[in-house]
């Protein structure tokens, strides 16, 4: 892997754990409100967001490449409702998607077979994790502020469960 690529697998790997960090504090929003299937439902992010950057960084090692940690950003950490922090879910995603791309453009350019096919799977991860989240919001959208709703929508977010991802 070249220093090129090695920087861009960092800087994607710093977004990862920014993901979790950032899904960390809308956990912790949640807590807030006591809505504990939307809790339940931001750990499963975290767990998938920790196993997404801990699948790149052991891409990077097992490639004889220097890992490189840089800080991680302060998340948000208020929001004015569901609703809102699930905008901001897509709205997120959807930037991870472009930084994935991106990543996958520079290996692409360094003809870097490896690392293009390796990167297959974190594409077709962001258009299940846009897909997830855009129901979500969809249903937030379609119940408007139902407290009735809002209680079903918590308990059957509640069963989501994490599955550790085979990556690459």
């Amino acid at each position: 892997m070249n220093e090129r690529l090695e920087k861009a697998f960092n800087d994607q790997i710093n977004a990862e754990f920014y993901s979790e960090y950032f899904y960390l504090s809308m956990l912790a929003y949640f807590d807030r409100m006591n809505l504990q299937g939307f809790k339940n439902w931001m750990n499963v992010q975290v767990q998938e967001e920790h196993a997404h950057a801990i699948g790149m960084f052991n891409y990077v090692q097992e490639r004889g490449a220097k890992v490189e940690l840089q800080s991680i950003e302060k998340p948000k950490t208020d929001w004015s409702s569901p609703r809102e922090v699930f905008e901001d879910v897509l709205k997120h995603e959807k930037l991870v998607t472009s930084k994935i791309n991106a990543l996958l453009d520079v290996a692409e350019e360094e003809k870097d077979r490896a690392a293009v096919s390796f990167l297959d799977w974190y594409l077709k991860e962001q258009v299940e994790e846009e897909a997830n989240v855009g129901k979500v919001l969809k249903t937030l959208n379609l119940i408007c502020d139902d407290k009735h709703c809002l209680y079903m929508l918590d308990k059957e977010l509640a069963g989501r469960t994490f599955n550790p991802p085979v990556i690459g």
